[in-house]
């Protein structure tokens, strides 16, 4: 263990102890990854701002959960696929859709195929995207403003699976029915 620890909202550095009580009001818990981000209070409003964003994004909503899950497992993030495929699983994307997400297959939904493919070569080729993936994701009924958007997921998710990878964040009950590893992605 490298010594990052995951704070409260009872020890945390002053300036992260209101986002850790505004997170618990929203989600019920304090998750690890936000105590791990309030180590630094930047770093924790940085990523509450980008998911704000993300959440107020042109996509859909069933998209913006491709991109979370699509990010992070080309990124290799165990805890964030746990946690992005408990939340699609509660926004009722379908289980199948979420299966084929965690093991990098292309899924059925030509619009929803488009988002993952996007966001999978964004992460990828960290952004040199060829202007034929460009028109290809255009022609699946997307805009220019959802390839904008798709970045502002994938910096959402950077933030918060290096952090993971840093941190070795520890994995929330909350996620532990949809545990993932990199192992079962390569399977």
């Amino acid at each position: 263990m490298n010594g990052f620890r995951v704070y409260d909202e009872s020890d945390a550095p002053e300036a992260a102890r209101p986002m850790l009580e505004a997170a618990r009001k929203r989600m019920g818990f304090v998750t690890t990854l936000n105590g791990v981000m309030a180590e630094s209070p930047e770093l924790l409003a940085g990523y509450n701002a980008l998911a704000e964003q993300f959440g107020r994004s042109s996509l859909p909503a069933a998209a913006k959960q491709v991109v979370l899950i699509t990010a992070s497992v080309e990124n290799g993030c165990e805890y964030c696929v746990a946690a992005h495929s408990t939340l699609a699983l509660r926004a009722r994307v379908p289980a199948e859709v979420v299966e084929a997400l965690r093991a990098g297959r292309p899924l059925p939904d030509q619009a929803l195929e488009a988002v993952r493919r996007l966001t999978r070569t964004v992460v990828a080729q960290r952004g040199w995207v060829e202007e034929s993936e460009i028109e290809a994701f255009l022609a699946a009924g997307h805009t220019r403003r959802h390839v904008l958007d798709i970045v502002l997921g994938v910096g959402m998710k950077t933030l918060s699976n290096y952090t993971n990878h840093i941190a070795h964040t520890p994995l929330d009950p909350a996620w532990q029915d949809q545990e993932w590893t990199r192992e079962q992605a390569a399977l």
